[in-house]
């Protein structure tokens, strides 16, 4: 990610931490993935989209929303209370591509349902 000195526009995709970290191993495997946030009480990670993605994302068990970007090269992550868990200097885009983050996450729910039925 350029260190432009000012915001990079993005919107942020929250989902529970368990699937989230599935969802962060198969786009790593597969495509990479942008950056990623978790937040300090380990409950959910966020996925950092291309802006716009919020008015038509439709996936349930997450949310989208807008955030105000980045700023300095991504030293402090967007929202408040989180930290990087993928920080954007060592993430292989700018954001994650909307349609494979929506993939991987369906792909997670039902890998861990399959897991959860074992036990």
């Amino acid at each position: 990610m350029a260190d432009t000195g000012e915001a990079a526009a993005c919107d942020l995709v929250t989902v529970p931490a368990r699937e989230g970290l599935e969802a962060v191993d198969l786009l790593r495997l597969r495509h990479g993935v942008g950056p990623v946030l978790h937040d300090r009480e380990g409950g959910t990670l966020g996925f950092l989209v291309p802006p716009g993605t919020a008015a038509r994302w439709n996936l349930p068990g997450s949310a989208c929303t807008r955030t105000r970007g980045t700023e300095q090269g991504g030293a402090r992550p967007p929202v408040t209370g989180s930290g990087w868990l993928v920080p954007p200097e060592g993430a292989v885009a700018r954001s994650t591509e909307p349609e494979r983050l929506r993939a991987a996450i369906y792909e997670a729910v039902n890998m861990l349902a399959v897991v959860d039925r074992c036990r």
